[in-house]
C-alpha cells in the first residue's frame, strides 16, 4: 500500500483533538519520542533499565541511529518493511526508533508466534529485513528456503555466530554504523509501524499505525489517567509486541522523560516480584490472568510493592475478588481500562478517584464512543449496544485487507463487535462478543455471563468458559478450569460449582461439562489462548474427564 492510499483513508475530525488541547505537527517523526529527550538534557538520565543492563538516553538513541543507518545501509527505501522478533531488552526500544527514524516500518509480532505464522507475517507485510533475538534463531530457521532468501536477517543478542545460516552478526554490523541519524522528513499520517491481530478467526490482519498515533495515546491516556511524570519507573508485564505493552513501555515512558523496566523472560510471579525489588517501578502495568496468577502464588507474601503509586490493568474484566486481594496485600486499587490494537491503547478507562468494579470505566480524553444496533442507529440509555470507538490514534486500515478495513473502519469510527452497557455516570460495562450469544437447551446464554459468575467462586483460580457443539448438533456450555491450590478437581468440585451457577444466574446457564487443568494455556498477550483449550479437547466429549 503506497503512503498516498494509506493518508486518503485518514479521516479528519478535530472534536477529540481539541478537548485534551492537542494537536499533531503535520510534520512528525514518532522517533522524537526518545530524541527530544536529547534535547531537553536528559541525554545522561537512564531510558531503561532491564535484566540485561541499563541505557541512558543518550545511548538509546545512539543505538538507535546505528539501527536505522544500518537498515538505509542494506538499500532499503522510505516505507519499506522490517520484521522485529525480538524480546523485550534495551535491543528493541533502539530498533523501533531507529527503524521510524529512518523512514522505515516496524512490524512487531509475537515472539511467541509458531515458524508458520512469523512466516506469513513476513510474507504478508513484504518485509525486506529480519531482526531477531538469537534466542528465536529456530523460529527463522524453519522459514521456508524461498523466504530466507528474500530476507536480510540480523541476529541481536547473542554470543558468536548465529545459528541460522547466513544471518548478519547484530554486534558487528550495529558498530560498523554512525552514531547520528538525520530525522526522516515524515507527516504525521505516514506509515510508522505496524502489529498484527491475535488472529481468532482466520488469519491475523496487519494493523498500520501512523507517526502521529503512539504521541496522541500519551497526550490522551498516558497524561490525563495516569498523569505520569518524568521520576516515573514504568514497568509493563506484558510485552512490547503487544499494542498496550508498547504504549507502557516504550511510548509513555519516553514521552514523559521517565525510564522502563524491561524483562526478557518469561514473567512467572516470582520472577515479576523480584523484578519489582531490583528496580523499583511506580506504574505497576498488568493483566487480569497476571495479576491473578501473582497474588495466588506463594511468593505474594513477601513481595514489596512499596515503590509503585499505580497498578493498571487491561484487555480482559478484572474480577471483584482478585480486586480485593490485591488492594488487602499490598494496599493499592487496580485501575482497570479497556483498549485495542486497532485503537492503539487504552480509550476506556477508571480512574483513581472515578471508578467502578467490573466496569471498562469512562471514556478516555481525546475519544469518542457510541453503542448502536445491529441497524447501526444508537441505542437507548442503558440498553445493550455494539461499541464503535473514535480518536486520533485509530488506525486507518489493515494492511491490503480492504474487505475487513471496510467491515472495522466505519467513517472514522473503529465497530468493535464488542457488546457493551453504560450506565447514568458514564461507566461502560463489557458483556462480551456480538458473536458470542449461544442457544443452550432452547434459551439464549452469554458464555462470558456465566464465566464471570465463576471467577468469583473462591475454589478457583481462573476459568474459561465456550459454548461447544456435540456431534448431534446439540450446543453445551464447556468450563475449563484451574482449581485454587489445594482443592481436589473431582466430581464433588464440579456440582459445587454447577449449583454455584445455577443459584446465581439460572440453572440452564450452568455449564454441562467441567474440564481442569493446572494452568490454562495463554496468547503471547497474557489472555486465556480459548483456541487453543478448543483444540485440545474433543467436542465430543459428553462427561467430564480430568487431565490430571
Amino acid at each position: 500500500m503506497s503512503a498516498e492510499a494509506i493518508r486518503d483513508l485518514v479521516p479528519r475530525d478535530a472534536a477529540e483533538t481539541a478537548e485534551i488541547g492537542f494537536n499533531v505537527p503535520e510534520r512528525y517523526n514518532a522517533s522524537s519520542l526518545l530524541f527530544d529527550n536529547l534535547a531537553q538534557g536528559r541525554g545522561d538520565k537512564i531510558a531503561v533499565f532491564s535484566d540485561l543492563g541499563t541505557r541512558t538516553y543518550s545511548e538509546l538513541a545512539e543505538q538507535a541511529c546505528r539501527f536505522g543507518n544500518g537498515l538505509l545501509s542494506l538499500g532499503l527505501m522510505r516505507g519499506d518493511r522490517v520484521l522485529l522478533l525480538m524480546a523485550d531488552t534495551p535491543a528493541y526500544p533502539a530498533a523501533i526508533m531507529g527503524a521510524i527514524r529512518a523512514g522505515l516500518v516496524p512490524i512487531l509480532v509475537n515472539t511467541l508466534s509458531t515458524a508458520d505464522l512469523v512466516s506469513f507475517y513476513a510474507e504478508d507485510a513484504g518485509a525486506r529485513v529480519l531482526v531477531f533475538d538469537e534466542a528465536f534463531a529456530e523460529i527463522a530457521g524453519a522459514f521456508s528456503p524461498e523466504l530466507l532468501a528474500s530476507l536480510t536477517a540480523i541476529s541481536v543478542n547473542g554470543d558468536g555466530p548465529s545459528a541460522l545460516p547466513g544471518a548478519l552478526s547484530g554486534a558487528d554490523w550495529l558498530a560498523a554504523q554512525p552514531a547520528t541519524l538525520e530525522v526522516a522528513d515524515t507527516g504525521r499520517d505516514d506509515p510508522a509501524f505496524m502489529m498484527y491481530s491475535s488472529g481468532s478467526t482466520g488469519r491475523p490482519k496487519g494493523i498500520l499505525h501512523l507517526q502521529h498515533d503512539a504521541l496522541y495515546t500519551a497526550e490522551s491516556y498516558a497524561r490525563h489517567v495516569l498523569k505520569i511524570r518524568e521520576d516515573d519507573i514504568c514497568f509493563s508485564i506484558p510485552k512490547i509486541f503487544f499494542a498496550y505493552g508498547f504504549g507502557n513501555a516504550v511510548t509513555f515512558p519516553f514521552h514523559a522523560g521517565g525510564s522502563v523496566v524491561l524483562f526478557s523472560g518469561r514473567p512467572t510471579p516470582e520472577a515479576v516480584y523480584g523484578m519489582i525489588a531490583r528496580f523499583k517501578p511506580t506504574l505497576l502495568f498488568g493483566l487480569p490472568t497476571l495479576y491473578t496468577a501473582m497474588i495466588k502464588d506463594p511468593s505474594a507474601d513477601g513481595a514489596d510493592l512499596s515503590s509503585v503509586r499505580t497498578c493498571i490493568s487491561a484487555a480482559e474484566i478484572l474480577s471483584q475478588e482478585i480486586f480485593d486481594a490485591w488492594k488487602k496485600r499490598f494496599g493499592h486499587e487496580i485501575m482497570e481500562g479497556l483498549g485495542s490494537t486497532e485503537v492503539l491503547h487504552i480509550y476506556l478507562s477508571n480512574t483513581e478517584t472515578e471508578k467502578k468494579i467490573g466496569s471498562a470505566g469512562k471514556i478516555v480524553p481525546g475519544y469518542a464512543a457510541r453503542l448502536i444496533d445491529p441497524e447501526g442507529k444508537p441505542v437507548a440509555a442503558g440498553e445493550d449496544g455494539v461499541l464503535s470507538v473514535r480518536g486520533d490514534s485509530n488506525a486507518p486500515c489493515y494492511w491490503n485487507r480492504p474487505d475487513k478495513t471496510a467491515e472495522t473502519m466505519r467513517d472514522g469510527w473503529i465497530y468493535t463487535g464488542d457488546r457493551f452497557r453504560s450506565d447514568a455516570d458514564g461507566f461502560y460495562f463489557f458483556l462480551g462478543r456480538i458473536d458470542d450469544l449461544v442457544k443452550v437447551s432452547g434459551q439464549w446464554v452469554y458464555p462470558l455471563e456465566v464465566e464471570l459468575c465463576l471467577n468469583e467462586h473462591p475454589e478457583i483460580v481462573e476459568c474459561c468458559v465456550a459454548a461447544v457443539e456435540l456431534p448431534d448438533r446439540r450446543t453445551i456450555l464447556r468450563a475449563y478450569v484451574t482449581p485454587s491450590k489445594g482443592i481436589k478437581p473431582d466430581d464433588a468440585l464440579t456440582q459445587r460449582l454447577k449449583s454455584y451457577v445455577r443459584e446465581t444466574l439460572l440453572p440452564h446457564k450452568a455449564p454441562r461439562d467441567f474440564l481442569y487443568f493446572d494452568e490454562l494455556p495463554k496468547t503471547g498477550t497474557g489472555k486465556i489462548d480459548r483456541q487453543t483449550l478448543l483444540k485440545r479437547t474433543r467436542v465430543e466429549m459428553e462427561s467430564v474427564k480430568n487431565p490430571y
